[in-house]
């Protein structure tokens, strides 16, 4: 199946798959003259508010950029303490989200990971599998690149005449293959570019930018977004006049 014979999506007033990039959180610390750390301590309590504020208003998908590929690269006291984060991330928020209904399940490339936080993932996404609130990805370890690399390797795996390559075919391979492509990309911290996030899946997406650091993006925030993303006709390679027609 070819881009021009996917469905378009039914519009909405709530994006039904929101994405973001929690960008700003050093930043935030900089200005305090707080350490970095301290910035990213602050990013886990902005992310306990915003995914709550998603399942109260009926969002059924959120996916949020942890850690990417290429943040290896940030000094590693960073590094380990962004690692020592989210495993007690992983130790102390679990049993909220599970609670509230929610399923957590994380993407990405695990084995760059210690053995200890493979298994708490591994236990967190086996405890919520069933909840149906809202589905919280975290993509860590993560890069849109590697995603389409590790999709072609397992499609070339499965033996597919290359007749019989297509996007449906590759789509199947990708780490999100079995949820809705965001609906509204959000980023924080005042930058705009997508960094490597989601390279297939933000295709025809809304995008959102906004120069509040992720520490203080709140319910208030969201509802900014959500109001634009409202504004925003979405076309899909049509003309308004077809999509009205069809709505």
């Amino acid at each position: 199946m070819s881009t021009r014979e996917q469905a378009i999506p039914a519009s909405a007033d709530v994006p039904r798959h929101i994405a973001i990039i929690m960008d700003g959180n050093g930043r935030w610390a900089k200005r305090r003259l707080m350490p970095r750390v301290a910035g990213h301590r602050k990013g886990v309590e902005a992310l306990r508010g915003v995914i709550r504020a998603c399942a109260e208003r009926g969002v059924s998908h959120l996916t949020v950029f942890a850690f990417s590929s290429e943040n290896w690269r940030r000094p590693q006291e960073e590094v380990s303490l962004l690692m020592e984060l989210f495993m007690r991330a992983l130790e102390n928020e679990v049993a909220r989200l599970h609670e509230n209904g929610i399923r957590f399940r994380v993407v990405g490339d695990l084995s760059g990971f210690s053995e200890r936080i493979q298994s708490l993932i591994r236990d967190a996404e086996a405890l919520t599998r069933n909840n149906t609130r809202l589905t919280f990805t975290v993509a860590a370890n993560y890069g849109g690149r590697w995603d389409i690399v590790q999709a072609v390797k397992k499609l070339m795996a499965s033996s597919v005449a290359p007749e019989a390559v297509n996007e449906a075919a590759l789509a199947q391979h990708l780490s999100m293959a079995d949820l809705p492509e965001p609906d509204l990309f959000i980023r924080t911290g005042g930058e705009q570019r997508i960094s490597n996030f989601l390279l297939w899946q933000l295709a025809y997406t809304e995008l959102y930018f906004t120069d509040a650091p992720w520490p203080d993006f709140d319910a208030a925030a969201l509802d900014a977004a959500i109001a634009s993303f409202r504004t925003r006709e979405r076309r899909f390679g049509c003309t308004s006049e077809q999509v009205r027609a069809a709505s």
